[in-house]
């Protein structure tokens, strides 16, 4: 797979603050000052690898004074800084230069003179590189700057790893290698502006060519607006960072798929790839098709018990448990992903083609729980996680649906077992107390119950969607549902700004720890949904605004986690330092914060669709436009009333009861 993704480090670099361009493979990096200094992430990137770190831009001798920075989209930044000339009087700057940086590797600096008489301005922009990859810029191992070259119009740097180039536009009046320099000398009459577009690229490559920007990207330009307008803002950045973080596989480049996250995971997580193309299932299923053939190619196949997985590495579970493997989790999602794609109109030919792959993932749980009721994790000898049982129980069910829809053996074992797993789960894993009760985290493998709560329980309202528009039962029964939405609305897990990881009454609670305090967006996405869709308005209204005031304050790029501080009056949610932002999962979960609203239920091969609105409009009208069902545009309205009316959908389509 292209693209590195890091192991999380107690000593990674923050990312906080920094203004991060993503259009994969390409990355720019900078802090708000808007100049590279070449201090720790800041850079150009392509493919992992730092083509640049310094580029630092001199008018007249003197710096520009960083006034203003922001993100003008997914992939690139807008700086302005002003300088006052020699021949400035008073106070107040004569020259503004604006700097537009780009993930694909292009810079533009604009000046724009505002003094009364000609200006004669020389400029200068000093570059270096040291031609790091990002895992050894994570560890402090980056290495000196390189020797640079002319090189055209431009320098050059070259390691034995590879080599980078910058050339300009115009031209420079001089190159100065020993120093890294480029100069022009510029004559600027008032009101004038004079443009140097800078071009980084790898040695041998020409432009980069995201994947998001392509012709064939996979994913509909939806757009969402209504009476709160924050939907409008929430839905397009969420597309764009979507859009951003796409990949191809190398070897079969119409199949894309999201990478984790910028910086630090900017390539394949299956697990968080499944679940990512699932959310975003209104904007059409390509990515989902996409993702499920790359993930197909990598299935365990020969003789043993890991035979069907797909694989995946071991992701940290905090203080309570031991690593869990996400090979479990997306073995069980990919099945999920092609049943429920299947409803939202992935054509039959393309579905069957991915079915054997589906088919030994679920022989895969046979064969593993066969015997037993509960699926441990990791295997064997594992705890039993609360929620790998609801990832299970899901698979069992919607796999049973699949498998019997192409006359496919094995979905009567499978609702056998899933029925054992849900009464077992019932009575076993719920903890009874004076509250009304809790689901336990975990089963150990010495059969105690691990009691601590935390968002992960919000994986149990994820039961998955059959046909009809009918939702698949869950592990809870109604009481214990109506407790769980209890707990999630609470003080101790809801913060305010979205769930915590981990209850604030629980020991280990840490509100930076991300999976034992801080708020991961699509734990509480989940909770959202399934909150909606078992009744539970008020809970579910009352994340949803906190995740949405959230989002305003990070300019509506959720990031992958953050803090679970207490949300208070005239407080901010406090970012994690080492966060990815953009996240797949976490734009992935802007969009289905907002499209659950309308209750979107689509059962493509029976030709219906059904809507079940959050009756209660938390954030009054909203509709969406340019969503994509049974491979045509659908677009939808939910009045202040809370009646959902469809006002386009495929013709074939009829609106289910």
């Amino acid at each position: 797979m292209p693209q590195p993704t890091l192991q999380r480090s107690a000593d990674l670099p923050s990312t906080h603050t920094a203004l991060i361009c993503v259009a994969l493979p390409g990355l720019a990096i900078s802090t708000e000052e808007g100049q590279l200094a070449g201090r720790g992430l800041e850079g150009f990137y392509r493919a992992g690898r730092r083509l640049l770190s310094r580029c630092q831009v001199s008018v007249g001798g003197r710096e520009p004074l960083a006034v203003q920075a922001r993100m003008a989209g997914a992939d690139q930044a807008r700086f302005v800084g002003t300088v006052r000339t020699a021949s400035a009087a008073g106070p107040d700057p004569d020259v503004v230069v604006e700097r537009i940086r780009h993930a694909d590797g292009t810079e533009r600096i604009t000046l724009r003179s505002a003094a009364l008489r000609p200006l004669r301005l020389p400029v200068e922009v000093a570059l270096g590189t040291d031609l790091a990859d990002l895992s050894a810029i994570a560890s402090g191992n980056a290495g000196p700057e390189l020797p640079a070259t002319v090189h055209d119009s431009g320098l050059r740097w070259t390691c034995t790893a590879g080599s980078a180039t910058v050339t300009a536009a115009p031209p420079p009046a001089d190159a100065l290698a020993s120093a890294g320099l480029l100069r022009w000398e510029f004559e600027l009459p008032p009101g004038a502006t004079v443009t140097v577009e800078l071009r980084v690229r790898p040695g041998g490559a020409g432009p980069l060519r995201a994947v998001g920007r392509a012709a064939t990207n996979p994913l509909a330009h939806a757009r969402a607006a209504g009476d709160d307008p924050r939907v409008a803002t929430l839905m397009r950045t969420s597309i764009e960072d979507l859009q951003a973080l796409l990949l191809r596989d190398p070897a079969h480049p119409t199949d894309t798929y999201l990478a984790a996250g910028a910086p630090w995971r900017c390539g394949m997580a299956p697990a968080e790839a499944l679940a990512a193309a699932r959310m975003t299932l209104p904007l059409g299923t390509r990515l989902a098709v996409g993702t499920l053939r790359t993930l197909a190619r990598t299935q365990l196949t020969g003789a043993g018990p890991q035979t069907g997985m797909i694989p995946g590495p071991r992701r940290d579970a905090g203080t309570h448990m031991p690593p869990g493997c996400t090979g479990t989790e997306a073995t069980l999602l990919f099945p999920v992903l092609l049943a429920e794609a299947r409803r939202w109109g992935l054509p039959e030919q393309e579905a069957e083609e991915l079915l054997p792959t589906a088919e030994w993932c679920l022989t895969w749980l046979r064969t593993t729980v066969r015997g037993s009721t509960y699926l441990c994790d990791p295997q064997p000898g594992g705890p039993i996680r609360c929620e790998t049982q609801a990832h299970a129980h899901r698979a069992a069910l919607l796999g049973a649906d699949l498998l019997e829809a192409y006359g496919r053996p094995g979905g009567t074992e499978l609702r056998q077992w899933a029925r054992e797993l849900r009464a077992a789960f019932q009575g076993g894993f719920w903890i009874e107390d004076r509250r009304g009760g809790r689901p336990a985290a975990a089963r150990a493998p010495d059969g105690r119950l691990l009691p601590h709560l935390g968002a992960a329980a919000a994986h149990l309202l994820d039961t998955g969607l059959l046909g009809a528009g009918e939702l698949a039962p869950g592990l809870l029964d109604r009481a214990q549902t109506d407790q769980l939405a209890r707990l999630l609305g609470g003080p101790a897990l809801d913060s305010g700004w979205g769930l915590r990881g981990l209850g604030t009454k629980e020991a280990g609670y840490n509100p930076f720890g991300h999976r034992t305090g801080a708020v991961r967006v699509q734990e509480t996405a989940l909770a959202v949904a399934g909150l909606a869709a078992a009744g539970h308005e008020q809970e579910a209204s009352g994340l949803l605004r906190g995740v949405l005031a959230a989002a305003e304050r990070f300019g509506h790029r959720l990031p992958e986690m953050y803090a679970g501080e207490q949300r208070s009056e005239g407080s901010a949610p406090v970012p994690h330092p080492a966060a990815c932002r953009p996240a797949a999962m976490a734009a992935a979960s802007g969009v289905l914060l907002l499209t659950a609203l309308a209750g979107i239920r689509p059962d493509s091969p029976a030709r219906t669709i059904t809507l079940r609105p959050v009756q209660s409009v938390p954030l009054g009208e909203i509709g969406f436009t340019g969503l994509r069902i049974a491979g045509a545009p659908f677009s939808v309205r939910v009045s202040r009333l809370g009646l959902a009316m469809v006002e386009e959908a495929a013709e074939r389509l009829q609106l289910g009861v």
